[in-house]
């Protein structure tokens, strides 16, 4: 009974994985399609990367992204984590669970109110040219609650004693933060960031509220081309993203299993201290 039910479960996720990756994989595999529809596949070409790596406009838009996505989610990076140490030491319980219930609202809130508040924002109460910094602003504001999220477990996880240690010792609030809080959470810090700099290089929503003439994004970019027809340079784009993506979510897990393996040998040297 136990291995009928595994099957079933198996059969489940290998389903939820064609449906999820196969719309993905017919789109990478048309990016090599020599004929200009994605119909018919009339031969394998690497003409649609070359069209891609010509298109100045496109390269500049591409360049956008990453300039946003990497300023945005380095503040975004400072900024949480000094949020999510005045989170932990937080001295009234109260006061703690507001500060996170107020942060873990900014992560399920729609994109699109997002977007829009941030519009009103720059627009009416705050004014701002729509463009460069309105984006750049718009995503460090909703790439905080991920890096704050990413680095509180890691404070948990710290040995308060290294910290009583340190007070003991005579050491500065500076000191204890540059040598003993940070280095014990930087794996978070890490984590954080390139959580902040995946959700911000392909954030579409909120983008497309906050920029201006002049100033664009690829998914901004990929919107307005798709809605005249989809170009097979698009998917050629696509699949370089897709493949970026990839990278960064290993990136991220080599991370996650390093960690692990660390608390585990000390977990392992503690056991065998204790025998």
């Amino acid at each position: 009974m136990t291995k009928g039910k595994f099957k079933w479960s198996n059969l489940y996720i290998i389903l939820v994985f064609i449906i999820l990756y196969l719309p993905i994989g017919y789109l990478i595999a048309y990016s090599f399609n020599s004929g200009g529809n994605m119909s018919d596949f009339t031969g394998f070409t690497l003409e649609h990367y070359q069209t891609l790596f010509a298109d100045q406009r496109l390269l500049s838009f591409i360049m956008n992204t990453f300039i946003i996505a990497l300023l945005s989610a380095t503040i975004a990076t400072a900024i949480g984590t000094f949020g999510a140490i005045a989170i932990y030491y937080a001295r009234v319980n109260s006061q703690r669970q507001f500060l996170l219930n107020t942060n873990n609202v900014l992560m399920v809130t729609p994109d699109v109110m997002m977007g829009a508040s941030f519009l009103i924002l720059f627009s009416s109460i705050l004014p701002l040219r729509l463009g460069f910094w309105s984006v750049l602003l718009a995503h460090v504001a909703f790439s905080i609650p991920i890096v704050v999220l990413m680095i509180l477990p890691r404070l948990y996880e710290m040995n308060p004693n290294m910290i009583t240690a340190a007070q003991d010792l005579g050491a500065t609030h500076w000191q204890i933060l540059s040598r003993v809080v940070i280095p014990s959470i930087v794996r978070g810090i890490v984590s954080g960031f390139f959580m902040a700099f995946t959700y911000s290089l392909d954030d579409f929503a909120v983008t497309f509220f906050v920029t201006g003439n002049g100033f664009s994004t690829v998914s901004i970019e990929v919107y307005s081309r798709a809605r005249t027809g989809i170009s097979l340079e698009i998917n050629a784009l696509s699949t370089l993203m897709f493949v970026l993506a990839l990278a960064l979510v290993f990136g991220y897990y080599q991370i996650q299993t390093s960690d692990q393996r660390r608390i585990r040998k000390q977990a392992n040297k503690k056991v065998g201290g204790l025998r």
